[in-house]
């Protein structure tokens, strides 16, 4: 049993259909554990739920081994940060993050210990006489996370809480959250629907669409191992490149979008013959040709220079594929490259169910020597 154990959770309004079906989901102690998913999938509802902010429609909640669907939020130890920051408008930022503490009547000197260590942590520091009126919506969103943090609940709920920060703050802020989580081994059930978020900070992701799961593991396992066409499409930026595709077993061809022919190879024994598959390849594995290499040249229609890589578009029948390619590369809209696609570099999946049929054999981890 985890720290939080979800049994047959269900959600629904008025006996309508289902915000959330059947849930069953464990979270260990001192997990960092990520929701993820499009809105109007059911995360927020969800984490609600565990906060004791929503009703139960079915099933149990469980918070160390103990039975809570009907526990007020106060008595279930927890902390959370909501989207909308939730700050009282008439206390300063000081007033705002101290004032759990002041209602479980922690000592002055502790309270004070701990707003100094979240005040620096949040970069705060200079602005604890402010009301929340006179602060930027990023410097209030700090301070709903601060006053999270400074509570050192072992159970911390997080809704999206730097939907609201810009690009480099939300980098910088993601790895204090993982540190602080870290240091002091709270159990954090984050929601977002930003899947670089998820994929950089969580242990574990439960991606969630239309109020039931799709999978739930290692981030780089949902990356490499999708389990469905949607958890395919949604892990990863950008998305893996999708295309309808069929196996001709006598002509040891695969004929993807009725445009790109592939030759196959022995290993491919368990995907189904002269039928359609969906075949998935990341933007990662479509790599330049070389002379010795290429296997299609194909027509560039458009080109991101990024700096430090390219992002190169191509029309593939109806579907659009992007390659990324490291580095810089003088091409433009209108050229025809060459590029190598290796068979082995493909996620098959069925096309009916979405269900993911064999995984590429390209991106696996590599093992890295300590000297």
């Amino acid at each position: 049993m985890g720290q939080i154990d979800l049994i047959n959770i269900s959600k629904s309004y008025d006996k309508q259909k289902s915000v959330l079906n059947e849930i069953n989901l464990s979270i260990e102690e001192g997990e960092f554990f990520v929701l993820v998913g499009p809105s109007g999938s059911g995360k927020s509802t969800l984490l609600r739920m565990i906060a004791g902010l929503e009703d139960i429609t079915a099933g149990k909640l469980k918070i160390n081994d103990k039975v809570v669907n009907h526990i007020p939020p106060k008595n279930r130890n927890l902390s959370m940060v909501f989207q909308n920051y939730a700050l009282y408008p008439h206390l300063s930022v000081e007033q705002n993050i101290l004032f759990g503490l002041n209602a479980k009547k922690v000592n002055k000197k502790e309270q004070q210990k701990r707003l100094t260590e979240t005040a620096e942590m949040m970069g705060l520091s200079e602005l604890l006489k402010r009301k929340p009126r006179e602060l930027s919506g990023g410097q209030r969103q700090r301070v709903a996370l601060a006053r999270s943090v400074v509570s050192e609940a072992p159970l911390c709920l997080m809704d999206e809480p730097l939907s609201n920060l810009d690009a480099k703050l939300r980098a910088q802020m993601r790895i204090e959250i993982r540190r602080l989580q870290k240091r002091l081994g709270l159990t954090m059930v984050y929601v977002t629907h930003d899947q670089v978020e998820a994929m950089t900070m969580g242990d574990r992701i439960m991606v969630l669409n239309d109020g039931k799961i799709q999978q739930v593991g290692k981030p780089i396992t949902l990356y490499n191992e999708p389990a469905n066409l949607f958890v395919a499409s949604f892990i990863g930026t950008p998305k893996m490149n999708l295309g309808k595709a069929v196996l001709n077993e006598k002509e040891s061809q695969l004929l993807i979008e009725g445009v790109l022919n592939i030759q196959v190879n022995p290993t491919l024994d368990d995907i189904p013959r002269n039928n359609n598959v969906t075949i998935g390849i990341r933007a990662e594995h479509l790599y330049p040709g070389t002379d010795l290499n290429t296997t299609h040249h194909l027509e560039v229609v458009n080109v991101e220079h990024l700096g430090n890589e390219t992002s190169i578009a191509f029309d593939i029948g109806s579907e659009l594929w992007t390659a990324k390619w490291p580095g810089q590369w003088d091409i433009t809209a209108g050229d025809v490259v060459p590029v190598h696609i290796n068979i082995e570099n493909l996620c098959f999946f069925d096309s009916n169910s979405g269900k993911l049929i064999k995984s590429a054999r390209a991106g696996k981890k590599q093992e890295v020597v300590l000297i």
